[in-house]
């Protein structure tokens, strides 16, 4: 999975930083400024890229297409602005996962995006999560004995933590044919207790695949405002180790056929990352979009044709 961290809160070496890469995997708070920063997903230095299994059907559609951007200010917060990518938030984007699903590693596609595990955005991210892992029983974690004896998480190479791999997957992720279910135990515990799964998943998982980077904007009035931009997790956003991802669904068709747009089947998430002001005033705008006069500018070249 992608490896995010929390951006640094020193307001005084913004200027300095700029080139920095975002790492930020949680909503930044007011006051100081997050440094402005770019995701930087983890994949392993040396990728292979592998053959696909006999039966895949390429369905991916190219990276660079024509977009449509808004920009509005944050309802909140006057020093910060808003950029967005409406092109990905007005599609019929969903995940598929279980359903047609090719997985990120050839000849895994039940593993999903979970092959790699997740990295913790940081401590409060891993403490977070620590308390729901608490909450798994048996019943709905296929590896709760193995990970409450040994352990759930784990150091990467450059020994940033992680949820655990565990036979070639995340260790939370229940296999086929599992009684509690397939998938991710910490998702199937949210939908047990009635709760989103951006309270009980890493950071980076719930955010997936949406995409949160910080700028710094100096205006000719020598002011200064943060934007923030939401858009696409494309391959792009891995690293240059996306290329190699046997499949990726953002720009996949056979991902593209929902009935709800993003912005509205990721509600809850999109209110987590830009603030309930700040996702209003965007759905306000991808409605005036999609209520504007057909064909629509721009549209995401994976969704259906009549979309």
């Amino acid at each position: 999975m992608p490896k995010t961290k929390k951006a640094n809160a020193d307001k005084s070496d913004k200027r300095g930083k700029s080139d920095k890469e975002a790492k930020s995997a949680t909503k930044p708070s007011k006051a100081p400024k997050p440094e402005p920063t770019q995701s930087s997903p983890k994949t392993p230095k040396n990728p292979k890229a592998p053959k696909a299994p006999k039966g895949a059907v390429p369905d991916e559609k190219g990276l660079d297409f024509a977009r449509a951007w808004v920009e509005f200010p944050d309802p909140a917060d006057d020093e910060q602005i808003f950029r967005c990518d409406l092109t990905w938030l007005t599609s019929r984007w969903s995940c598929i996962f279980g359903s047609g699903c090719q997985g990120i590693q050839a000849g895994r596609a039940d593993d999903g995006c979970c092959t790699l595990g997740a990295h913790f955005s940081d401590e409060d991210d891993e403490k977070r999560v620590a308390g729901f892992v608490a909450r798994l029983t048996p019943d709905i974690w296929q590896h709760h004995e193995v990970g409450t004896q040994t352990g759930w998480v784990s150091k990467d190479e450059d020994g940033e933590r992680q949820t655990r791999p565990y036979n070639g997957s995340c260790i939370f992720q229940n296999r086929p044919g599992f009684k509690g279910g397939a998938g991710c135990s910490l998702h199937i515990l949210a939908l047990k207790e009635g709760r989103e799964p951006l309270e009980t998943k890493p950071d980076v998982c719930w955010q997936l695949p949406v995409r949160r980077t910080y700028e710094w904007i100096d205006r000719p009035d020598d002011t200064r405002v943060l934007q923030v931009s939401i858009g696409e997790y494309d391959r792009r956003g891995w690293g240059p180790g996306g290329h190699d991802l046997h499949w990726w669904c953002t720009s996949a068709t056979s991902a593209h056929g929902a009935g709800d747009p993003v912005y509205v089947s990721y509600r809850p998430e999109l209110t987590e990352l830009m603030g309930k002001e700040g996702y209003d005033r965007l759905a306000e705008l991808c409605e005036e979009r999609l209520a504007s006069q057909l064909p629509l500018l721009a549209p995401h070249p994976a969704d259906p044709a009549s979309s």
